[in-house]
């Protein structure tokens, strides 16, 4: 499960897995995230903000996960993996070759701080 809150001025979204990720969490969030990036044209930032990552339901949800990303990563300035999970610190190294954002790590209790770099926009 993937609940999701998205702050405004600037348009950051926090994304918070609480579960395995599944296909349905994906497809809401794009039904959310579409309207505002259709207004506005962009997101400001997303923030990944999990202590560990929980992984995907399914094969069906990784690659509804892929096709989110696809369709979306040229249209975010920034990425924030706040988390102390293992994986999600090597992903942002890896990521940078594949997304358009800027992506940076921030240790699970430095919220506020990846909070203030997405703000800052690039």
């Amino acid at each position: 499960m993937l609940r999701f809150e998205l702050l405004s001025n600037p348009s950051i979204l926090v994304l918070t897995p609480d579960g395995p990720l599944e296909k349905a969490d994906f497809e809401r969030l794009a039904n959310a995230v579409g309207p505002i990036i259709a207004s506005t044209g962009k997101l400001a930032g997303i923030m990944v903000y999990t202590k560990s990552f929980p992984g995907w339901q399914s094969f069906e949800a990784l690659l509804s996960h892929l096709k989110f990303v696809a369709d979306h990563h040229q249209k975010v300035e920034r990425i924030a993996a706040v988390t102390d999970s293992g994986i999600l610190e090597v992903v942002p190294r890896i990521a940078s070759y594949f997304v358009h954002a800027t992506i940076k790590h921030f240790d699970f209790d430095k919220r506020e701080e990846a909070l203030a770099w997405l703000a800052e926009g690039e």
